[in-house]
């Protein structure tokens, strides 16, 4: 995945377009996030729904490497909450390793998100926090 083609899948994210990004994904893949490892579609669609409903996402690549096989780049990842993202609210989705945001607040995450490649599809996809978030 060459860096215009990388661009465009952002894109796809940042424009909350969950089938066009799980078009890059293989029939069989592992998505890894804050612990949590989603392998199908649903899973990914149900996280991001919710995550979106309490937070704007915005990521942005600050460097970027890729070959035939693998994708590896540093992000920062902007968190702005749009209504407030509370413990009890988490625990109910079952997605307690999250940190509480909220109303208002901005967050920017540095990550590391490295993907695996194959046949031009994304098989593994691994996100780093190197940062801890502080609001």
């Amino acid at each position: 995945m060459d860096r215009q083609a990388y661009d465009r899948y952002l894109a796809m994210f940042n424009a909350r377009d969950y089938d066009g990004i799980l078009s890059h994904f293989a029939d069989r893949f592992e998505l890894h996030f804050a612990g949590y490892v989603f392998r199908t579609p649903e899973e990914v669609k149900r996280f991001y729904a919710f995550l979106h409903s309490y937070v704007d996402e915005q990521i942005s690549v600050s460097r970027y490497v890729s070959d035939g096989e693998t994708v590896a780049l540093e992000a920062v990842v902007k968190l702005t909450g749009k209504r407030s993202l509370e413990a009890p609210d988490l625990e109910a989705a079952g997605y307690t390793r999250l940190v509480t945001l909220p109303a208002g607040a901005v967050v920017e995450i540095p990550q590391f998100i490295h993907y695996h490649l194959k046949d031009g599809k994304i098989v593994k996809a691994v996100c780093a926090v190197l940062e801890p978030p502080v609001a």
